[in-house]
C-alpha cells in the first residue's frame, strides 16, 4: 500500500511537472519570432497583467506605458497581457497605423472573459456582434437623431438634480452621475421612464461593468463570477422587458420609432432574419454600458476639476447663465442651445484627455506585418493608449496643466487626442455622449456651486477612471 501512494505521489508531482513545462514552452513559444518589439513577456499565463491592472489601481495607468517606453520603446513594445501575447502602440503614430488599417491587418478583439459575461455571443463572437450592432446604430446615434432627446435629456436631468441633489449640503457625485446617466440610457434605449425601475438595475450593473475587465477567475466573490451573475439577472429583466414591448407593438401601444428597441425587434438582416429575443437582450446590455459608464466617469471629472479651478468654473457658469437666461420659465435645452456651449466642450474635452474614461482598447493581428521595423505576428493581440498622445508633451506642451484652450480653433492634431478611439472603430455614441455631459454641466453649474470635501482623494482607475471615495463635494446653491 506504501508503494502505492508513493507511486501515485509521483505521478502527481510528473504531472504538474509536465504541465508546467508545456505552459512555460508554450509562454517561450509566442515570443520564438525574428525580430519582435523589444519588451518582456513577463510569467507564464499571467504575463504582465498585475502589473497592468495594479498601476490603475494605484491611480496612475499611463506608469505601465511610459515606463516600458523609456526602458524599450517610444513606438511599440512587446508584452503579454491577459493570457496573450501582445505588442503596445504608443504614439500618433501608431494610433494612425491601427486606426486606418481596421480590418485590413487588424480587427477588434476582447478578452475570453467579455464572451463569457456575455454568452449568447459565443454563437458567433463578439467581434461579429459588434458589427451587426454598428449598422443598427447610426440612425439613432447620428446628430439629426439626437436632436429630438435633448429635450428628455434636460427634462430628466432636470428630475434628476431635483430629486437627487437640491436640498442636501453634501452629495457623493460618482454614484450620482452614473445614476443620471443611466436614467437617461434606460430612457432613451428602452423607453423605462419609471426610477425606482431604473434603480433596480443599477447595482447589478455596476457590478457587470467592473468585471468585464479583470481577471476571468470564476470562483465565488471574484469581480469576474459578480458581473456573470449580475449580467444573468439583467438579462432575465430584459427579457421580460422585451417580451412586453412585443406585445405593445402588436396591439399598437408602443411606436416602432420610439426607441432603440423597438427598431430591434422590427429590423431584419440582409437574408430576412429577425434577432431573437436572447441576442437583443445581449445587445441592449452592451448598449446600456457604453451608454452610460463612460459618460458617467466624465461627468465626475467634470465636476471635479471646475471644484479645483473656480476660474474654469467661472467661465463655464457665464456660458451657460447665458443660454439659461435666453429660456422661458420650464423651456427645455434645444439643438440650438446646445451649439452655443462652446468654452463647455472645450472644459469638456480637456478632462477626457487628463482622465480618459476609455484608457484604451484591443486589437488583434489578422495578418503578419512589418511595423516601424519589427515584426507582429499573426494573432498577437494590440493594444493602444490614449496616455500615450494625451500625456504626451509632444503632443500637448504641459501635458499636466488643465487648459481648455488646447481645444479652440483645429484643435489638437490628429490621432492625438483619442478618448473615443478612432478610424472606422470610433465610438459611435460619441455625439450622444457629448449631449449627454453636456446637458449636466448645464444644470449642475445653474444650481450650485461645490467644494470637494476630500481634497486630494485618490483616483482608481479599474477599468475606467473613478475617485476613491466617490467624490463627496459640498453644496453651495445658488438662490433662484
Amino acid at each position: 500500500m506504501e508503494h502505492f501512494y508513493i507511486t501515485l505521489l509521483l505521478l502527481f508531482v510528473s504531472f504538474v511537472t509536465l504541465s508546467l513545462f508545456v505552459l512555460f514552452y508554450k509562454h517561450r513559444s509566442n515570443y520564438s519570432a525574428d525580430n519582435l518589439p523589444p519588451g518582456r513577456p513577463g510569467l507564464p499565463f499571467v504575463g504582465e497583467t498585475l502589473e497592468f491592472l495594479s498601476t490603475g489601481w494605484k491611480g496612475h495607468p499611463e506608469k505601465f506605458i511610459f515606463d516600458r517606453m523609456a526602458k524599450y520603446s517610444s513606438q511599440v513594445f512587446k508584452t503579454n497581457i491577459l493570457g496573450e501575447p501582445a505588442a503596445v502602440f504608443c504614439g500618433v503614430a501608431c494610433n494612425k497605423f491601427l486606426f486606418s488599417n481596421e480590418n485590413k491587418l487588424v480587427t477588434a478583439w476582447w478578452p475570453s472573459s467579455v464572451d463569457k459575461i456575455f454568452p449568447s455571443s459565443l454563437q458567433t463572437s463578439s467581434k461579429e456582434e459588434s458589427k451587426k450592432m454598428r449598422k443598427l446604430l447610426p440612425q439613432f446615434l447620428k446628430p439629426e437623431a439626437l436632436q429630438r432627446y435633448i429635450g428628455i435629456m434636460d427634462a430628466i436631468s432636470n428630475e434628476h438634480f431635483a430629486s437627487q441633489w437640491e436640498n442636501k449640503e453634501q452629495v457623493l457625485v460618482f454614484p450620482l452621475a452614473k445614476r443620471y446617466t443611466f436614467w437617461l440610457a434606460c430612457r432613451l434605449f428602452l423607453s423605462i421612464e419609471d426610477p425606482h425601475h431604473v434603480s433596480k438595475f443599477e447595482e447589478p450593473f455596476h457590478l457587470l461593468a467592473s468585471g468585464i475587465i479583470s481577471l476571468p477567475i470564476d470562483l465565488p466573490g471574484t469581480p469576474f463570477n459578480r458581473a456573470i451573475k449580475a449580467s444573468n439577472f439583467i438579462r432575465k429583466e430584459l427579457l421580460k422587458i422585451i417580451k412586453q414591448r412585443k406585445v405593445d407593438l402588436s396591439e399598437g401601444k408602443a411606436s416602432p420609432t420610439q426607441d432603440i428597441l423597438s427598431h430591434m425587434l422590427l429590423t431584419s438582416d440582409e437574408n430576412g432574419q429577425f434577432m431573437t429575443e436572447v441576442d437583443i437582450a445581449d445587445k441592449i446590455l452592451g448598449l446600456l454600458i457604453g451608454g452610460h459608464d463612460t459618460a458617467s466617469a466624465a461627468c465626475t471629472f467634470i465636476v471635479k476639476y471646475l471644484a479645483e479651478l473656480p476660474h474654469i468654473y467661472e467661465l463655464v457658469y457665464k456660458e451657460q447663465m447665458e443660454i439659461a437666461k435666453s429660456k422661458a420659465p420650464g423651456e427645455l435645452l434645444t439643438w440650438d442651445d446646445v451649439q452655443k456651449m462652446k468654452y463647455s466642450w472645450n472644459v469638456a474635452c480637456e478632462v477626457l484627455r487628463l482622465a480618459p474614461p476609455l484608457q484604451g482598447a484591443f486589437r488583434e493581428a489578422i495578418n503578419d506585418f512589418i511595423f516601424n521595423g519589427f515584426s507582429i505576428p499573426k494573432g498577437w493581440k494590440l493594444y493602444w493608449s490614449a496616455n500615450s498622445t494625451h500625456r504626451n508633451p509632444e503632443c500637448f506642451p504641459e501635458p499636466l496643466k488643465f487648459d481648455p484652450t488646447r481645444f479652440e480653433g483645429k484643435g489638437p492634431a490628429p490621432y492625438t487626442f483619442v478618448p473615443f478611439g478612432g478610424g472606422p472603430r470610433m465610438c459611435p455614441g460619441k455625439e450622444y455622449a457629448r449631449l449627454e455631459i453636456l446637458v449636466f454641466m448645464h444644470n449642475i453649474v445653474k444650481r450650485f456651486k461645490w467644494k470637494k470635501l476630500v481634497a486630494d482623494e485618490k483616483i482608481i482607475v479599474d477599468p475606467m477612471p473613478m475617485p476613491a471615495k466617490g467624490l463627496p463635494v459640498l453644496l453651495y446653491p445658488y438662490k433662484s
